[in-house]
């Protein structure tokens, strides 16, 4: 499935040089809202009847603005006269002045670069909103610019494979996990449970984030990939195994392993022991996985990116083992 960047996650309103109005109106002539060419292939990304994003481990900071290649010279020529036709406001003869010196008079651009009409597109600037916070918008202050095609973009802050792959990062959907319990539902004081995850329910997704416009044509696709599950009891009566909680991935891809009579005598590879009973109520189990996380450009370029977490709470009912009387 290939899904548009939708608003709230890439629209953008600038004004003339890159200047933000308020979120959600215009800023008189020279506002207006630019809408990413980023779109998204989710085909391989996390099922079920619940999934969820990423929560990155550490420090991430995936950009609030980038540059895109957005207008031919003809739509930008269409998209400046709609502005400037806008009602008068304070500053619009300055602003409209401006502009059409800019890309009208040769300054340094004359008449829209219209003579050099597919061999290249204008730039403008994309923001997420989502992220975006006080000042931000400023780290993409440059005046829309023009672009030949096959040639680097004269700033920072352009969009590249790198880019693209964390605006796929924050696209990614993992699976709700639950975890198989032995015994299930319902457990004694002191007894181990044992706790396992089948590999057929555990692997990886991904989503790739093509930017194919004009005579640019990128892609980046990250995949995440599941390493391992920390399980927290709910209480801190318990313990868990092993003494960290983390379970690691076995050599086939599943997690722990259930119960079977011919290893009653030890412990579990992954598992939780409750030292007191739950009352009437239970325990919140809390199953979190740690995921981590990959990307490829079509560029060749490509790295790692923050380990992310995705988790969910199972009840448990922990009862006192009864004593027989003879």
């Amino acid at each position: 499935m290939s899904l548009p960047l939708t608003a709230g996650t890439a629209n953008a309103e600038t004004g003339s040089g890159g200047s933000r109005g308020e979120a959600g109106t215009s800023s008189g002539s020279s506002g207006r809202t630019i809408t990413s060419q980023v779109t998204f292939n989710t085909s391989k990304n996390g099922i079920g009847e619940s999934t969820g994003a990423l929560t990155p481990v550490g420090d991430y900071e995936p950009p609030v603005c980038w540059y895109e290649p957005k207008w031919t010279p003809e739509e930008y020529k269409k998209d400046c006269k709609e502005r400037w036709n806008v009602g008068h406001f304070s500053g619009a003869a300055q602003g409209c002045a401006a502009e059409k010196s800019r890309y009208i008079e040769g300054n340094p651009y004359k008449d829209f670069n219209k003579d050099k009409a597919g061999e290249g597109m204008f730039w403008g600037t994309v923001y997420d909103w989502d992220r975006l916070e006080e000042d931000d918008y400023l780290a993409c202050s440059q005046a829309d610019f023009w672009v030949d095609n096959g040639e680097d973009p004269p700033v920072e802050g352009a969009i590249d494979t790198e880019t693209l792959a964390m605006l796929a990062y924050n696209q990614l959907q993992v699976p709700d996990t639950e975890v198989s319990l032995t015994p299930p539902d319902t457990t004694k004081v002191n007894l181990p449970t044992w706790t396992c995850l089948d590999k057929a329910d555990f692997h990886e997704v991904s989503v790739t984030a093509p930017l194919a416009v004009g005579g640019w044509n990128l892609s980046a696709t990250t995949t995440a990939t599941p390493v391992s599950l920390k399980l927290e009891p709910g209480t801190p009566d318990a313990e868990t195994y092993p003494a960290s909680g983390e379970c690691v991935i076995n050599a086939d891809g599943s997690i722990g392993k259930p119960f079977a009579k011919d290893n009653a005598d030890q412990e579990p590879s992954c598992g939780i022991k409750y030292v007191r009973s739950s009352g009437d109520g239970t325990f919140d189990l809390q199953v979190t996985i740690t995921w981590e996380t990959d990307w490829t450009g079509t560029d060749g370029a490509g790295g790692n990116l923050p380990d992310g977490t995705f988790g969910s709470k199972q009840a448990v009912t922990v009862q006192e083992i009864q004593a027989v009387n003879r």
